[in-house]
């Protein structure tokens, strides 16, 4: 397994990170399975493992928890999130100093560990000074519950406010940010992965397989199936609808992809994981395996480059900076895509 920096931040990570989001009732909720493949994934040299608050209610959390007891903690940089609705109670969600206070003692329970790696807002919170934000976290490193912590799906012009308030008022500031970036998300190569090189800071990307459209799955002359669990389907409404001229769009790549990695000798996961983890910023690109088949597929693609010719073909089938969907992108780079009341406030 390769490993690589995660930033400036002194830790080195694998080149695969392990999401966990498939652990529990949102993907596998078997115990025992879930916890052998994370232990496969740990055997193969994976060192690195994504979760979060809200997968699957906290089961995730307590999955991993178990998964890493018996001494195997310490082999792992371990990651949570936090900020998105933990339950009704409106209290319990975003990025302000009570509940990322009350959130971490939570994570901490559930994964069974004194302290987190890195800790990371799941979405930047409007509604919350990011002083404020950055204030709790840096209290929350000085009290040894995290060692650093990152966001999650920022625009560029939050990532560098953020700098510019954590250096201006005396904070910690974030070290890493956690992107979705695949063949068919490439918006944050215009300005995201840039920033975030120019500042140092790591990048752990969601979504190499973009929601399973890079699996191989979806080809043309094949029957469009969405996900496999209830949850998935209640959460992702339409995503796989085949009538959706965004969907069609991306059913058009996906395919020109596919045949262009048959070409090169590659299946099309290790095209699609090998092309994220190959941009200079990104230091590794999370996996989120339901089964061990799954995993096996993940792992074949460390180690594999993409020569320029294939780089080349990749970017006429989707040019640099492009998304298919940008609904894909979790935020917008223009107003194209906002009503008339947010492009005239």
């Amino acid at each position: 397994m390769d490993y690589r920096p995660l930033g400036r931040t002194g830790v080195s990570v694998s080149r695969l990170c392990l999401g966990a989001m498939m652990f529990g009732a949102f993907g596998n909720s078997d115990h025992d399975d879930s916890i052998k493949i994370i232990h496969r994934a740990l055997d193969a040299g994976v060192n690195f493992i994504d979760t979060a608050d809200v997968y699957s209610g906290g089961e995730s959390e307590r999955i991993v928890g178990k998964a890493l007891g018996g001494g195997r903690r310490e082999d792992v940089v371990l990651a949570t999130k936090v900020g998105l609705p933990f339950g009704e109670d409106p209290n319990r969600r975003g990025a302000s100093r009570r509940w990322l206070t009350e959130a971490v003692e939570g994570s901490l329970r559930r994964l069974g560990t004194d302290r987190i790696d890195l800790y990371q807002v799941h979405r930047l919170d409007a509604a919350v000074d990011v002083d404020e934000t950055l204030g709790v976290l840096s209290d929350l490193v000085r009290a040894g519950k995290i060692r650093m912590f990152g966001a999650s799906t920022a625009a560029a012009s939050e990532i560098v406010e953020a700098r510019w308030t954590a250096e201006r008022r005396g904070r910690e500031r974030f070290r890493t940010e956690q992107p979705p970036y695949s063949l068919l998300t490439r918006a944050v190569e215009y300005d995201v992965l840039p920033t975030c090189l120019r500042h140092g800071m790591g990048v752990l990307s969601y979504s190499p397989l973009a929601g399973g459209w890079l699996t191989g799955r979806y080809r043309k002359g094949r029957e469009i199936a969405g996900p496999g669990s209830p949850a998935r389907q209640r959460r992702f409404p339409g995503a796989y609808d085949a009538t959706s001229p965004a969907n069609a769009a991306k059913l058009d790549a996906a395919d020109a992809l596919g045949a262009l990695a048959d070409e090169a000798g590659l299946t099309l996961v290790q095209m699609a994981i090998a092309f994220v983890t190959r941009h200079p910023a990104v230091t590794s690109a999370i996996v989120g395996p339901r089964t061990m088949e799954h995993l096996d597929s993940y792992l074949t693609a460390d180690g594999v480059d993409l020569s320029d010719e294939v780089l080349d073909r990749i970017d006429e089938i989707v040019p640099p900076g492009h998304t298919i969907n940008i609904a894909d992108n979790m935020w917008s780079t223009s107003t194209t895509s906002l009503d008339a009341a947010f492009r005239r406030r």
